[in-house]
């Protein structure tokens, strides 16, 4: 069944070394899992994934290759930290950033479940530039800041089909490492090819602010507003829009009249902040981003964190979010129907002892790392 706490971690360290290994020691065993899973080893190979990464992000190949060295060498290992055509994956997210003369914020709630977040907020200097930001994919970045004041988050696009990319943590990484302002960012942005539809919202210590689509192999539409929730004016129609209400979310978030120093109060809100945690879909964290002090207000179920580029103190918060927890009967979809959805089943996976049956040769089909109850109904669909 889903887990209902998650433990955060502020982990400061310059240069990949000890930190970095224990993190990939631990949570490598459920992404290879999911690795697997998903078809990760029928993908590109590691060369192709090199050449690949050399090729779009040159910057970030020496620290790669680094990483890949501590994770232990493998192919496996290889491929999936370059993200290169990676098999895809879901997520939620509101995002939206403000400036007026005298401030500039950028704030974004992570909606997902507890199972599925790293629960790490990592500041690193692996180019020479001081960078923090939460961390996915054991190195990319699902939101953060560097040191010029440049802030940048993610939301999910709301379609699953995919395209010739990288996965979009390793792309805003690469944003955060090399780019100063917005405009940098969105020169990246559109010479970068994302594998699936994301949506990317921007803020600058100049005040500059700037939402961006990104369609799934390349191409990027600028928005005319700051805002982003999980579909986009483009393409196919959002999956399982009703289950993640993101038209009401992108709705309120358009009529929102709030000054950057007033806008993180409104994620703190329905229909922005989501907790039907148990069905996989709960806001885990906010995220508020200062980009003139270059500073971090990370909000987690009522604790408040506060991190800045040159402060940075580690330490540790579990979260449990068993409390504030509901079930939407009007919104929730039975796993096994038609409209079943990829974040709740994804969330009720035992991806532990899937991924330790998998090194013992013991692999089973995915329903039976299901609760019996959903396993069931998943091989009568």
């Amino acid at each position: 069944m889903t887990n209902l706490t998650l433990s955060f971690d502020a982990v400061d360290e310059p240069t990949p070394g000890a930190k970095w290994a224990g993190r990939w020691a631990r949570s490598w065993p459920a992404y290879e899992a999911w690795f697997v899973a998903r078809g990760g080893d029928v993908g590109p190979s590691r060369a192709e994934c090199r050449v690949s990464l050399k090729h779009h992000m040159p910057e970030l190949i020496a620290t790669y290759d680094k990483l890949v060295t501590i994770a232990g060498g493998s192919d496996r290992a290889a491929q999936f930290l370059s993200t290169w055509c990676p098999p895809p994956y879901l997520g939620g997210c509101s995002l939206a950033a403000v400036a007026d003369r005298n401030d500039v914020r950028l704030v974004r709630n992570y909606d997902l479940s507890p199972d599925l977040n790293e629960g790490l907020l990592l500041r690193t200097e692996w180019t020479g530039r001081a960078v923090m930001g939460m961390v996915e994919f054991l190195w990319g970045l699902s939101d953060g800041i560097n040191d010029a004041g440049l802030s940048v988050a993610l939301a999910y696009g709301g379609r699953s089909e995919t395209g010739e990319g990288f996965g979009i943590t390793t792309i805003l990484r690469y944003v955060l490492e090399t780019c100063e302002t917005v405009d940098a960012a969105l020169a990246a942005l559109k010479r970068i090819p994302s594998h699936m539809a994301y949506n990317v919202v921007l803020a600058d210590a100049a005040g500059r602010t700037a939402s961006v689509e990104l369609a799934p192999g390349g191409g990027a539409t600028i928005m005319p507003q700051a805002i982003a929730s999980n579909h986009q004016s483009k393409g196919r129609a959002a999956e399982r829009p009703g289950f993640t209400r993101t038209v009401e979310r992108l709705a309120h978030l358009k009529g929102l009249q709030a000054g950057p120093r007033d806008l993180g109060h409104h994620f703190d809100k329905e229909p922005l902040r989501q907790v039907r945690y148990s069905q996989g879909f709960g806001t885990l964290f906010t995220a508020e981003y200062d980009p003139k002090l270059r500073s971090l207000l990370l909000s987690i179920n009522g604790k408040r964190w506060h991190q800045t580029i040159d402060g940075f103190q580690e330490g540790q918060h579990t979260a449990d979010y068993s409390h504030t927890s509901v079930s939407d009967a009007n919104v929730s979809m039975p796993i096994g129907s038609e409209s079943r959805d990829d974040w709740s089943q994804a969330a009720m996976i035992d991806w532990t002892r899937l991924a330790v049956d998998y090194a013992a040769g013991r692999g089973q089909e995915i329903s039976a790392y299901l609760p019996n109850t959903l396993a069931s109904k998943t091989e009568a669909a």
